[in-house]
């Protein structure tokens, strides 16, 4: 007994700190309840919620901490990468030559999802190939495993955001108490599952049984994985028949300030400013509502973005992802790769580095959110106020300048 408790104890002394190193905010508040006590307590809340008491100990009453989960909160490339290296990676040679055929493979299935939802199968097929390589990472059992221990963990672990965790924790249990079987339930470390990853919630209150089997599986159907991902976006305001936005070039002495995510304004404003496509392409519709994106400030590619991106950020809520599906979307089709270069050239903060840029920003009165590290556009937002407030060009392209000019 002596020597157990010993064990635990020690055990949980390391994996405190190993949080605390990763720097995950507000984890584990209490640090002397131990993931065993964890799962004991969860249990009143998944009964609150309809979980039966057999079904909890059955999928709960044995499960062991993953401390892997801690490293992958730490570092999730959509929040840690250069956007231009996220989408370089993701839209490779290999991952479009991947997808023209996985699309010629099952044009039957695409077609008839794309005529039943009105979503682009070009798009869903990017998602496709930016979640799981076209089904190839659900072959891997080192990167997909059983969901209910990982979400657990998640939720012990508490990443800033335990509601939605433990949302997903009974979602899943609630799956496999209607039936679900087990072995469908395996996904990333985040909880998302099937072909095009989607979260246990959405499956239960969503999911789409494409293959009419009467089982939603987009483990195991491809049909079901994309018709759930097909509904889920148009529930997200998906607008059949628009693209997802323009590359663009702006003039000589452009007021960036207007650069902003949260204000659609029609093209034709874009237009009158004298902002062009790129190639010599012309606009179809002046009157489609947009913003203006500059994902890599003033000397990198320039997008109008119409609210069909917005749904993508909806389906992840990273730019880069977003961003990188809309690229592979193209890519495709057959186009090309964006015209502008990317600022390669560019330095970037670390992670300390990004929390004290937050910091300031906040001690200066521009940043309201939260001091997390992830540099989003809520981040950007409050840095393009400062350059507005210094005579700087207010393109909020946050790199490791924004450090030293924020401690002058």
């Amino acid at each position: 007994m002596l020597f157990n408790w010993i064990f635990r104890f020690f055990y949980r002394l390391i994996f405190s700190v190993l949080i605390l190193a990763l720097g995950i905010g507000g984890a584990l508040s209490d640090p002397s309840v131990s993931f065993e006590q964890f799962i004991k307590t969860f249990e009143t809340k998944a009964l609150q919620n309809g979980i039966s008491a057999q079904t909890y100990q059955r999928y709960m009453g044995n499960i062991e901490l993953d401390p892997k989960i801690l490293e992958r909160i730490s570092a999730q490339p959509e929040f840690t990468t250069p956007i231009w290296e996220y989408i370089e990676t993701r839209v490779s040679d290999d991952r479009i030559g991947h997808g023209v055929e996985a699309i010629a493979q099952n044009r039957e299935l695409f077609t008839s999802i794309a005529s039943k939802y009105g979503v682009d199968p070009f798009l869903l097929a990017a998602i496709w190939g930016i979640e799981t390589n076209y089904g190839a990472v659900l072959k891997n059992r080192s990167l997909v495993k059983p969901i209910i221990p990982s979400l657990a963990s998640l939720v012990f672990a508490d990443r800033g955001r335990v509601l939605q965790d433990e949302k997903q924790l009974i979602a899943a249990l609630k799956l496999v108490q209607g039936g679900a079987e087990e072995v469908s339930l395996v996904g990333s470390w985040a909880g998302a599952l099937g072909h095009l990853q989607v979260l246990p919630s959405v499956i239960l209150a969503s999911g789409v049984d494409g293959d009419a089997d009467g089982i939603v599986d987009v483990n195991l159907s491809l049909v079901d994985a994309l018709a759930t991902s097909a509904s889920l976006l148009k529930s997200f305001g998906y607008e059949s028949g628009v693209d997802w936005g323009y590359e663009v070039k702006l003039p000589d002495g452009f007021d960036y300030a207007i650069a902003s995510q949260r204000q659609m304004r029609p093209v034709e404003f874009f237009a009158n400013l004298g902002v062009e496509r790129v190639a010599g392409r012309e606009f179809i519709d002046l009157e489609q509502g947009v913003f203006l994106y500059v994902p890599a400030g003033s000397f990198g590619p320039k997008f109008l973005m119409t609210g069909n991106y917005l749904v993508l950020k909806s389906y992840n809520a990273s730019d880069s992802y977003a961003l990188a599906v809309a690229h592979l979307s193209d890519r495709l089709k057959g186009s090309g790769s964006f015209i502008s270069d990317w600022p390669r050239q560019a330095e970037f903060p670390n992670r300390e580095q990004r929390i004290q840029i937050q910091q300031s920003l906040a001690d200066l009165g521009y940043y309201e959110g939260r001091i997390d590290s992830f540099i989003g556009p809520a981040t950007q937002a409050a840095y393009q106020k400062f350059q507005l407030s210094r005579g700087l060009v207010p393109d909020g392209f946050v790199t490791l300048e924004a450090l030293e000019l924020l401690g002058q």
